[in-house]
């Protein structure tokens, strides 16, 4: 039987090998680890990247909100001021319709009140006019008939009637203070005569015939034509007749006036 030493080396080299092995192992893991915390990290960094564009878009929208928020403040605000314009504009138009509102129930009570008294002025301008110089007799009292058919219109409002009224009152005024020349016809010896008339105002009415052969003038006393003498008025009123048709300039006139009555007569 033939035996081979045993190798006492052998214990020896399976330390070593294992040793080996044992590095080897631990070089890998260590690499493995290397390779995770590096993994790790950069999917750390992406999230903290995408964390962060996240915080930025938040950031962006909170902003915006914060401007949009502003100018819908300030929208308010506006708005706020022009309701309180609009609040006041509606208060007072409803003071006026609550004036308005007045007046109208008011008219009907007005226009009972008006209506008497635009007659009352009618009567008395029209006895005014009978007892007045008789001028323009035929203008004046048509004039008053047109009042008196206007009062029984429908279609005439009483302010316009009242209008009327006024104006032939200040038509009325207005001969006071006025220089007329105009045609006519006067009865001279029981003869119906054109004549030119010559109107001073209210104090004197006097009147030529055409060639004037005739002078005479209105007697307020008596209420009738009188003769006057052509030495002393035919020129004077043939004067006074170019002055009011304004061909020539004004001048003093010799008309003739009623007479001053004394006090207490």
């Amino acid at each position: 039987m033939i035996t081979k030493p045993i190798n006492k080396n052998l214990p020896g080299m399976a330390a070593t090998l294992l040793a080996l092995l044992m590095a080897g192992l631990t070089t890998a893991v260590t690499a493995a680890t290397i390779q995770e915390i590096t993994d790790a990290g950069e999917a750390r960094a992406d999230a903290a990247a995408a964390d962060q564009k996240t915080v930025e878009s938040i950031a962006d929208q909170t902003d915006q909100l914060t401007a949009d928020y502003s100018n819908v403040i300030k929208v308010v605000d506006g708005l706020k001021v022009y309701n309180g314009l609009l609040q006041r504009q509606i208060d007072n138009q409803e003071a006026e319709k609550s004036a308005l509102a007045e007046s109208i129930d008011n008219v009907a009570l007005i226009e009972r009140q008006i209506v008497p008294l635009m007659t009352r002025m009618i009567d008395s301008l029209d006895e005014f006019v009978a007892l007045d110089t008789p001028f323009l007799m035929d203008e004046r009292n048509a004039r008053l008939e047109r009042l008196r058919n206007m009062m029984e219109r429908s279609d005439v409002t009483a302010a316009e009637k009242f209008r009327q009224i006024l104006e032939a009152y200040s038509i009325e005024a207005d001969y006071g203070r006025t220089i007329e020349a105009y045609k006519g016809s006067v009865d001279i010896d029981g003869l119906a005569r054109e004549v030119d008339f010559l109107r001073i105002g209210r104090v004197s009415l006097s009147y030529q015939s055409v060639g004037g052969s005739h002078t005479g003038a209105w007697d307020q006393a008596a209420r009738d034509w009188v003769q006057l003498p052509a030495k002393t008025y035919k020129a004077a009123i043939a004067q006074g007749l170019r002055i009011a048709d304004k061909q020539v300039a004004p001048d003093l006139l010799l008309t003739p006036v009623p007479a001053a009555e004394e006090a207490g007569q």
